[in-house]
């Protein structure tokens, strides 16, 4: 019997386990594919406080040494339900595990557009966080992908960084708010490209450019894919509620399951940051140790 089980081993799950597990609460991470979620992929990050720049995968590492040295319980095995109740219960792949709370941190995958290549040129050409790798692109050029506030404000930021910005959206006009729209026309090196898609990458160990849909080629060195996440939280679907994208509904940490919280990029939030999921985890942490003191 667990006092808390957290699904997941990104920033939000690892924070929120060494919160609970300093509280004297018996803990158990459960995380499907790899430590560190996606802060384990990028090739560098340098918004995280106390590093001026460190490699994703470096950041990662650190940050289990904490759940190592604390001999925190971790196993490698997916979720595939939970059953709620006075006393929970957490169906994997290869056990069913008996907890009396639950924080769940399955973060998201960033959504892709199924291209061939896509996937063995993600840092090498294609990235999804233009905060974290736009500084690799100064003087060259680049293409964004979208055409919501985080494209958008994406491409203002690394029009001050790049030669030369394109903004690639398959509708006829961008979605983001007006004021981002406004700011993004009067920036003098980007282009905005409407009603078109990505059609084929060009480049086989870095992407060389782009081919749309209407047969123009541009040649590019990097392309940021900025059209959304999708959350990693199928397993609850049934019990917890979720908006229409699929992450779940949040007050604060708080689900609509007493006993259940969520922090990190699969609830519904705003921000999308390193800095804001370790917030999220603590959170949690300490919303699951009020409701573990209000139910002895």
């Amino acid at each position: 019997m667990y006092d808390i089980i957290v699904i997941g081993c990104g920033p939000a799950g690892m924070t929120a386990a060494i919160y609970a597990k300093r509280a004297g609460k018996k803990v158990l991470i459960l995380e499907k594919e790899g430590i560190g979620g996606q802060m384990a992929s990028a090739p560098l990050i340098e918004n995280y406080p106390g590093f001026s720049s460190i490699i994703g995968s470096e950041l990662a590492e650190r940050m289990f040494e904490q759940i190592t040295d604390l001999e925190i319980e971790v196993e490698i095995e997916e979720v595939k339900d939970i059953k709620e109740d006075k006393i929970k219960k957490v169906i994997t792949d290869e056990n069913v595990y008996e907890t009396k709370s639950i924080i769940i941190a399955t973060g998201g995958k960033y959504r892709m557009l199924g291209l061939e290549k896509e996937v063995e040129l993600i840092g090498s050409g294609i990235h999804f966080c233009t905060a974290c790798d736009g500084p690799f692109y100064k003087d060259k050029k680049v293409a964004v992908i979208g055409g919501g506030n985080s494209a958008v404000a994406g491409a203002c930021m690394l029009s001050n960084i790049a030669k030369k910005v394109y903004i690639i959206h398959r509708s006829k006009k961008l979605s983001a708010d007006y004021i981002e729209i406004e700011k993004l026309k009067r920036k003098k090196n980007i282009e905005i490209l409407l009603e078109t898609n990505v059609k084929e990458l060009l480049g086989d160990k870095e992407l060389k450019g782009i081919i749309l849909e209407n047969g123009e080629t541009l040649t590019i060195d990097g392309m940021f894919v900025c059209i959304g996440l999708v959350p990693q939280n199928k397993f609850c679907e049934n019990i917890l509620e979720r908006n229409k994208q699929g992450f779940i509904i949040s007050m604060d940490t708080k689900t609509n399951i007493p006993g259940i919280f969520v922090a990190g990029d699969c609830r519904e939030k705003k921000g999308k940051q390193i800095t804001i999921a370790v917030s999220d985890g603590t959170q949690a942490t300490i919303e699951a140790l009020t409701f573990l003191e209000e139910t002895k």
